[in-house]
């Protein structure tokens, strides 16, 4: 019993240490008051001033943009990169696996330096593409490491079946192999759509001129001071993630059930 209650204690630990810098910053969002360390009475004008500040709506515009493509695109290529590498043997797929680690462990700053030389030497400019390309290319082994436990998973055999059936193989992956998979590809979705929105290092260095998502923006704020409108900003997009979060984990637990009643 004392074993269960310290287990239940250091996991509540975990979450108030995870997630309560998050919830001051909720709270902060209707501080009537720019000082950060001062409770000032409650408001909301930070989110009508955040509708109206023109330079955090672009930046937020840029970020959707570049997060939206650049997961979805991701998410394609990795589903069926990850595929692919489910059907390897032996050396060749120990190797493909090897590779796609190498953007996951390797530091930001060195992949954001390399993207910005190889731009720089296929001579394309600096701005929003450049971007995208770049958050396509760290992204994508993210949603392959989280869709391969998922093909792990699968019964192959139903693939086989559909193929000797007279299935084409497209048709087969469509239909059979995508549908038993489908709970990684969202994972995998929404981790590349967090990383893109998250990351700054190599937005940084592949940004051009007149392109700003809201980490650069918030980086370059910071030297003057945080606008209060960007805690306002933060809480309604942990609010929307949140809320995205657990209508993906509603469905799923529909699914299961409908799985458990046939």
């Amino acid at each position: 019993m004392v074993t269960k209650h310290l287990s239940r204690i250091y996991t509540a630990l975990i979450f108030v240490f995870l997630y309560a810098p998050i919830v001051v910053l909720i709270i902060f969002s209707f501080n009537d008051s720019k000082s950060r360390g001062n409770w000032n009475g409650f408001t909301i004008k930070w989110y009508i001033e955040l509708f109206k500040n023109k330079e955090i709506l672009r930046s937020l515009y840029y970020t959707l943009i570049i997060a939206i493509t650049s997961s979805l695109v991701s998410t394609i290529m990795g589903t069926f990169a990850a595929i692919g590498i489910y059907d390897m043997k032996g050396f060749t797929k120990k190797f493909a696996l090897n590779l796609n680690y190498l953007p996951v462990l390797n530091p930001d700053i060195v992949t954001a330096v390399s993207f910005m030389v190889l731009f720089k030497m296929a001579k394309l400019e600096l701005g929003i593409i450049t971007i995208i390309l770049a958050h396509i290319t760290f992204c994508t082994p993210y949603v392959i490491l989280s869709v391969l436990p998922k093909l792990k998973q699968m019964n192959k055999h139903l693939a086989e079946a559909a193929l000797d059936l007279g299935a084409t193989p497209f048709y087969a992956i469509r239909k059979v192999i995508i549908p038993q998979i489908m709970p990684g590809i969202v994972t995998g979705a929404l981790l590349a759509f967090t990383l893109s929105i998250d990351d700054f290092v190599i937005s940084f260095f592949t940004a051009g001129k007149g392109v700003s998502n809201l980490s650069i923006m918030i980086y370059s704020m910071a030297r003057r001071g945080i606008n209060p409108v960007i805690n306002a900003l933060s809480t309604l997009m942990f609010l929307t993630l949140m809320g995205l979060l657990l209508i993906i984990y509603k469905r799923s637990e529909k699914e299961e059930e409908k799985a458990i009643e046939k």
